[in-house]
């Protein structure tokens, strides 16, 4: 078993491209983002864990430049200008009933008897479960060499009626961009803490 681990490491390389190396961009190359990338991403994400793989995600690409405009002006001041000239910016959102979509997702077992009857826990679950998914999103857009700006600076009961106003049960948690980041557009690197800093081996 510790050979087989052993032998499936990704390499340096793909360490130091999705961790790393990575950073978080405040401004992006003129090199746009195909439709094929996007799907590409979604299709990466959709196969990391959630619980009972309940899928609680929904996102909206802002890929025209028309609908990158309309999110900016829900985004803080210092977020607009990162909105409308990235190439495409998702909305993390999560959908409360997700619990409707269980049979066939979850088909093991009655899963949606789980969260009936339950709102209360349903949103802890969906709220969980998309940020996982959104933070694969991330690591699936480095993996095909594209860049991340993940931002949390925007009216998001503003983004949920607007972006999600056919869908009730639906509300805006997040958003990232993704494309070629600019280099000079990142900080210096924040400190990391070690790991007796925050972790605790029991």
């Amino acid at each position: 078993m510790t050979k087989q681990f052993h032998d499936n490491v990704l390499s340096e390389s793909a360490l130091n491209q999705i961790f790393r190396e990575a950073r978080t961009y405040n401004g992006w190359q003129d090199k746009p983002v195909s439709k094929e990338q996007i799907e590409q991403i979604y299709d990466l994400m959709k196969m990391a864990p959630t619980s009972a793989n309940m899928q609680s995600g929904r996102f909206i690409w802002c890929h025209s430049q028309e609908s990158k405009d309309r999110l900016a002006a829900y985004a803080s001041d210092g977020n607009k200008e990162k909105v409308k000239t990235a190439p495409v910016t998702v909305i993390i959102g999560y959908d409360i009933d997700f619990h409707e979509q269980l049979p066939w997702l979850f088909p093991h077992t009655d899963a949606k008897s789980w969260f009936e009857g339950n709102e209360e826990g349903r949103k802890e679950g969906a709220f969980r479960n998309s940020a996982l998914q959104g933070a694969y999103l991330m690591l699936a857009a480095r993996s095909i060499g594209l860049d991340c700006g993940p931002m949390s600076g925007v009216d998001l009961d503003a983004v949920t009626g607007d972006f999600f106003a056919d869908q009730p049960r639906v509300r805006a948690d997040w958003i990232c961009s993704f494309g070629y980041g600019d280099p000079t557009s990142i900080f210096d690197r924040s400190p990391r803490p070690d790991f007796d800093k925050f972790n605790l081996v029991a």
